[in-house]
């Protein structure tokens, strides 16, 4: 199936709701929706983005995304109920994160807070080192764990799962992803 140029042009500054059960354990910080999620409604879901290939090797899923689709309900329901979430640091689809500005960043963080303060997941692992940084005032932060939480929740940097990210791969990512998952007790 696929998308065009111009069919998902018209998923500029779309939403896409975040993805929460009732106890998520472990919540996944993406950057924001791209319009290929947008279109999909489902987070990290362009086809070479390698969230869900990472996350399967790494033991949290046992199914294969369809990107062309997006989530099933039953994906939905099998995500949330092995403690998952997914959100973003802001909330409008862009064509690139590098459209976002440093004030929008920094007011992600400050809606990321109120989201932990409600929902209290045990780890939030932010997707990409350098919306971190921007986003949470830590210029020299490094990918890991880190060592200011938030609210009560353990904070983990991880590699953002992008096909431009090139210097990662499904194992790396798999690797990251999967240390989060045994800090918040998945795995």
């Amino acid at each position: 199936m696929g998308y065009t140029k111009e069919q998902l042009a018209q998923y500029q500054g779309a939403t896409v709701p975040d993805l929460l059960g009732k106890d998520c354990r472990l919540l996944f910080v993406g950057i924001n929706p791209g319009l290929w999620t947008a279109a999909t409604q489902t987070h990290f879901c362009h086809p070479s983005n390698r969230f869900y290939p990472a996350i399967r090797q790494a033991g949290m899923i046992d199914w294969s995304l369809d990107t062309d689709l997006g989530m099933t309900d039953y994906q939905r329901g099998s995500f949330t109920d092995a403690g998952l979430g997914i959100t973003n640091l802001v909330s409008r689809a862009t064509v690139r994160a590098s459209e976002l500005s440093a004030t929008e960043l920094v007011e992600g963080s400050g809606r990321l807070e109120e989201l932990v303060s409600d929902r209290r997941p045990d780890v939030v692992a932010v997707a990409g080192v350098t919306a971190y940084r921007t986003a949470f005032k830590e210029p020299k932060a490094q990918i890991g764990r880190q060592e200011a939480g938030i609210v009560e929740a353990e904070l983990w940097v991880v590699p953002n799962p992008s096909g431009l990210n090139a210097h990662e791969t499904v194992d790396s990512l798999a690797d990251w992803y999967r240390k989060a998952a045994e800090a918040a007790g998945l795995l």
